[in-house]
């Protein structure tokens, strides 16, 4: 019970507005590159993604099953659901079946673990590799035998395989072992196993530093992020409920036994992270998404010292007298009813978190509005390219158009959304029409947005001197605008063409653009 409850809640809560009605960009990377023979997947791998190598070999299996949105979230909603379960067994271990019941369920009601068990990538089956291996390092050090180590270094492997940044849990680790206090024996094994887990990782390291440029948009993380990390991580981000978390966690330090996996696990990953993100950065809240379950553990535990506390007193009135045992009875009651209390404070945060608008963008609106608006045969254009994972992802809305700037489709060229012409040839493929649609996001058309990539700084030159925008769409920050030639033969006698609309609509620009991210 004390396993099963959690994950059956996690698996509901996972499952609950699963099909939003869209992918945003990094989903839609999954979904298109997931559907990618072998070989092409291997091929982009050298260039770019190679961080996400394993699961997109993993996705390419499940898609194959059937390609759809909910199929793609599925393996993290069952991610999330084995966490929450094994964050509960931990809890079991450490320190009894009712700390294992409620960090198990706090776990699984925490919006930042609802909103990635609802994200096709890689992060929720991290999460759930580092608690298993968690779980695991605990039993190898209990079984006194090398040979239960290497359950836990295959799955640290594989875990660091998913994502490289969770090699920090391995710091985690040898911290939760020195406040244990083990003998030589244990560090022995367990070093063999680490060491070994980070040979196989250096060729993956060695591979990504030279794709670095996927994460050239993060900054520096400052206090703000710390806190927002900490709101993040508590069961209620905001009010009296987070509050009471932080104390619950400095209670269910206490708990040395528990403390000593938990703590280290929670403040370590992230805190080296952001320490080396002030040099270089590498920091974002969903490549520690793992520490969570130290969060959720120290609160439990310091609810049950609470409970504890509160099961030595005895209640003596006139007409009733509560006792030890009745006590302990009320307690798992009001357990009950807080966090169900808990939940239901933050559903609105839950619902929300179900709509396609709470994802930086939806490419589904983007096809659907290209269906509405282009005519068959008309040319468009990506403004910057990355915008083309709209079309990759709903080709129906692009079907009957023409791509003006593609030399080369994106598999076929080993790169995410496909190579380009060169300036001077783009320059004469738009000299060749008189009407394109433009699908650009606000950024993209701000006065202020100058892009490095030549081929974008032509499009942009080529816009603003030789056409003007007959049409203007906005949907969700992503701008459909029609742009036709001045003077253009094509255009009724009198009709003005000259009247420019303002270069960007009131969605906010954005400083740079947003690339795919780890």
């Amino acid at each position: 019970m004390p396993v099963a409850v959690p994950m059956a809640a996690m698996f509901g809560i996972g499952l609950w507005g699963l099909d939003r009605g869209g992918m945003w960009g990094d989903e839609s990377v999954t979904f298109q590159v997931a559907q990618r023979t072998v070989p092409q997947i291997w091929r982009l791998l050298h260039d770019v993604d190679a961080v996400h190598g394993l699961y997109y070999l993993f996705m390419h299996a499940v898609l194959a099953v059937h390609p759809g949105e909910v199929v793609l979230r599925l393996p993290s909603v069952c991610a999330a659901t084995a966490t929450a379960g094994l964050v509960a067994a931990l809890g079991v271990r450490l320190a009894g079946p009712r700390v294992g019941l409620w960090a198990g369920l706090l776990y699984a009601i925490t919006p930042m673990t609802g909103h990635y068990a609802q994200e096709g990538r890689s992060y929720a089956l991290v999460a759930a590799g580092v608690a298993g291996a968690t779980l695991l390092l605990l039993r190898a050090v209990e079984a006194k035998t090398p040979r239960a180590w290497w359950p836990y270094g295959t799955v640290v492997a594989l875990t660091c395989l998913l994502h490289e940044l969770a090699v920090l849990v391995l710091c985690a680790h040898a911290v939760t072992l020195a406040l244990a206090r083990v003998p030589r024996r244990v560090w022995a094994p367990w070093g063999c196993a680490a060491a070994a887990v980070v040979v196989l990782l250096l060729p993956l390291v060695w591979v990504s530093q030279g794709q670095a440029g996927q994460v050239a948009w993060l900054v520096p993380p400052g206090w703000d992020r710390v806190e927002r990390l900490a709101r993040n991580f508590s069961p209620g981000p905001t009010g009296v409920v987070f509050w009471a978390s932080l104390l619950l966690m400095a209670v269910g330090l206490r708990e040395r036994r528990l403390a000593a996996v938990a703590l280290p696990l929670l403040l370590l990953p992230p805190g080296i992270l952001m320490a080396v993100s002030q040099v270089r950065p590498l920091y974002h809240d969903r490549y520690v998404l793992y520490a969570l379950a130290g969060g959720s553990l120290l609160v439990a535990a310091g609810a049950r010292r609470v409970a504890g506390a509160l099961g030595r007193v005895r209640f003596d009135g006139r007409r009733v007298r509560i006792r030890g045992r009745q006590v302990h009875a009320l307690l798992g009651v009001a357990g009950a009813l807080a966090l169900t209390a808990t939940f239901l404070h933050h559903l609105p945060v839950h619902r929300q978190d179900r709509s396609a608008a709470q994802r930086p963008d939806n490419l589904a609106v983007v096809s659907a509005l290209a269906v509405r608006q282009m005519r068959p045969g008309d040319p468009v254009l990506f403004v910057p390219s990355v915008g083309r994972l709209a079309a990759l992802a709903y080709p129906k809305g692009f079907r009957r158009v023409r791509d003006i700037a593609l030399r080369e489709s994106a598999p076929r060229s080993g790169t995410l959304w496909g190579r380009e012409a060169t300036p001077g040839e783009l320059r004469h493929r738009l000299a060749s029409v008189d009407r394109v649609w433009v699908v650009a996001e606000a950024y993209a058309l701000d006065p202020g947005w100058s892009p490095s990539d030549p081929v974008e700084r032509t499009k942009l030159a080529v816009l603003a001197a030789e056409f003007s925008v007959a049409e203007e769409h906005v949907r969700d920050g992503v701008i459909l605008r029609l742009y036709v030639r001045e003077r253009s033969a094509d255009l009724p006698p009198g009709t003005a063409t000259t009247a420019r609309l303002p270069a960007s609509r009131p969605a906010t620009p954005r400083a740079r653009p947003r690339p795919v991210r780890w």
